[in-house]
């Protein structure tokens, strides 16, 4: 009777450690679908400025059409892809694109002084922090799902069920230099 007892409770106390486990790490997936919500709000919010920033820079600096021309792709291609993978390189673009239009705004001084670009700019500015962050907190959540679901006991629970997620990285070496205006 007593080893039956133990017996059990070895069973029952077996089933909520495994229980608590994979519940840990559905939360862990479940944080980074809502890290990657969080940058899609930002990115938005990015898209959502740019045209006005784009018509304000236009007024000022009609013949730098190549560069508008180049940010409203980018913009068109990140609001139109469709896996995270897709999205990540858009924004990646978009991000090079934003760089290269406010290096162009800095021969403009007309420009620079205009409230309608200042503020805009100060927007986006503030955007691209907020977007900063996003990335960083969903690489964190990346970070501890992938452990949760490598490290031992977690890869026996998680098994072939849940897959490692990619996290933000760039992977345009050119985004990672500052962009150069010539005229």
């Amino acid at each position: 009777m007593a080893v039956a007892l133990i017996i059990i409770a070895l069973v029952v106390i077996l089933a909520i450690w495994f229980i608590t486990l994979r519940n840990g790490i559905i939360e862990k997936n479940n944080r980074c679908d809502n890290a990657l919500q969080t940058i899609d709000t930002q990115l938005q919010r990015r898209f959502d400025l740019i045209p006005n920033l784009v018509e304000t820079v236009k007024g000022y600096a009609a013949h730098e059409s190549e560069t508008l021309a180049a940010v409203t792709a980018a913009r068109a291609a990140a609001t139109s892809a469709q896996t995270t993978g897709e999205r990540l390189a858009a924004d990646n673009q978009l991000t090079a694109a934003l760089r290269q239009l406010f290096a162009v705004a800095e021969a403009y001084p007309d420009l620079k002084a205009n409230a309608n670009f200042q503020q805009l700019q100060s927007e986006l500015t503030d955007t691209e922090n907020r977007v900063s962050y996003a990335r960083q907190s969903f690489n964190d959540c990346v970070l501890s799902y992938n452990n949760a679901i490598e490290t031992f006991p977690g890869n026996v629970v998680a098994g072939s069920s849940f897959k490692k997620r990619e996290g933000f990285k760039v992977e345009d070496e050119a985004a990672r230099k500052a962009p150069s205006v010539k005229f």
